[in-house]
């Protein structure tokens, strides 16, 4: 049997850390990550034969859990008549009428591959359709890996960006202008100095990438509101929350209830059902700027690939109301559960939970975490005594302290009792950590 540590060992002589993606590194928690090998229902199992209870679902995407049966079979005939055609297909077609019929606002879908590609597409048409170059994000807020949406934020209220990667420069990074989250005096103060340069402002509908973050009451419907009035478009980035918060995303919980709609959507994760997959999407007036309708550039040879539009159609056909109910109840169950336990032990904490996602930030309770600065400030420290204990007890969390804690439809009774069984000890391990 090869270990996986003989598997990391030889991913690194090729690959950068071994990796694809650098959280799979394990570099915040440390120890050698586990290879996986199979996944079915709410488990995985690496290369070691060791099953572990998944609270990571492939990062989202993994809404019925692994491996459901009609995803499976939907995929399966998708291979069985092709892996691609390089041409239009039904499949596409018919995933963005699931899409609009959960989100009316998407009048108009364009599929993309990656969430990055959506995201770097969705700002490629403010652009174009506004003829002004500025972009506002917020700190903290991760809107894939495309270069001037990896600006960092600045001293002051807001100031121009800086790289947030070697291989920005800083001509790209000027154009991203980077706020505080929940802070609307510091939007209010940079559309008041850079009104007329600012293309949009791009938001992820509620942040889970440094950890969860609540929008305050009115925040998202106050974007809204300051975008429409200076003329720049508001880009709500879902590719985390779209079709797992609710059945309409997390602007189905706001959005619609508070009477709003963004001028674009950017989808991902649950949308390819595993596969890869994402979208843009928004009013047709500003989708037909695209090409070939318009004169905003953009193509892929794997846009609306058939076997990914397969696993995104199977897997939206069967997120039906009770999915959400059951993934909504299991969450509260272990969020609590998560919380009782490290009172119990000790540990200063707060659980950070919108709908079925939720995260924790060690040391924070004084201040809760509103923004980037508050969960930097968070115990760091703390999380990789408690993810080791977790993974040691069957339960693979996600390993980084900044991402979501991701539950499916196929966890029942008997893994969110390894989950509870597992958390005690956790709890007192992230209780004994050293700085």
């Amino acid at each position: 049997m090869t270990t996986n540590q003989e598997l990391f060992d030889t991913a690194r002589e090729l690959m950068p850390g071994g990796v694809n993606s650098p959280v799979r590194a394990f570099g915040s928690v440390g120890g050698t990550p586990a290879f996986m090998v199979a996944a079915d229902g709410p488990y995985l199992t690496d290369a070691e034969g060791t099953q572990y209870v998944d609270l990571v679902g492939s990062w989202g995407p993994a809404l019925l859990g692994h491996k459901h049966p009609a995803v499976i079979a939907a995929v399966h005939a998708a291979v069985d008549a092709g892996l691609g055609f390089g041409t239009s297909h039904p499949l596409e077609a018919r995933l963005a009428e699931l899409v609009q019929g959960r989100v009316p606002g998407a009048q108009m879908i364009r599929m993309v591959s990656t969430g990055t590609e959506a995201t770097m597409t969705a700002v490629r048409l403010a652009r174009g359709l506004t003829g002004r170059n500025i972009v506002v994000k917020f700190a903290g807020c991760y809107h894939g890996h495309s270069d001037g949406l990896l600006a960092a934020a600045g001293s002051g209220v807001a100031t121009l960006g800086l790289p947030g990667s070697a291989g920005v420069t800083e001509a790209q990074a000027s154009e991203t202008i980077v706020v505080e989250y929940n802070d609307r005096a510091a939007l209010e103060a940079v559309f008041a100095e850079h009104g007329e340069r600012i293309a949009a402002v791009i938001t992820e509908a509620t942040p889970a990438n440094m950890g969860v973050v609540v929008p305050e009451a009115g925040f998202n419907s106050f974007i809204r509101e300051i975008t429409q009035r200076h003329g720049a478009l508001m880009i709500f980035d879902e590719v985390m929350t779209g079709f797992r918060i609710t059945e309409s995303g997390y602007w189905g919980a706001s959005g619609r209830v508070e009477g709003w709609e963004p001028d674009l959507f950017t989808f991902g994760k649950v949308i390819g059902g595993g596969l890869p997959a994402a979208a843009l999407a928004g009013r047709r007036e500003i989708m037909e700027h695209l090409a070939p309708t318009g004169p905003v550039y953009h193509a892929g040879t794997l846009s609306g690939n058939p076997v990914a539009m397969a696993a995104g159609v199977a897997t939206l056909e069967h997120a039906t109301a009770a999915v959400y109910t059951h993934v909504d109840e299991k969450a509260q169950i272990v969020a609590d559960a998560l919380t009782a336990a490290l009172s119990e032990a000790g540990v200063d904490h707060t659980l950070q939970k919108v709908g079925s996602l939720f995260s924790v930030a060690f040391g924070t309770s004084a201040t809760g975490v509103h923004n980037y600065a508050h969960a930097q400030a968070q115990e760091t420290f703390r999380y990789g005594a408690f993810f080791h204990a977790m993974l040691d007890a069957g339960v693979y969390l996600p390993p980084s302290v900044f991402e979501a804690w991701f539950l499916s439809s196929a966890h029942d009774d008997a893994a969110i009792g390894r989950i509870l069984d597992a958390l005690p000890g956790a709890a007192k391990a992230a209780a004994q950590a050293q700085p």
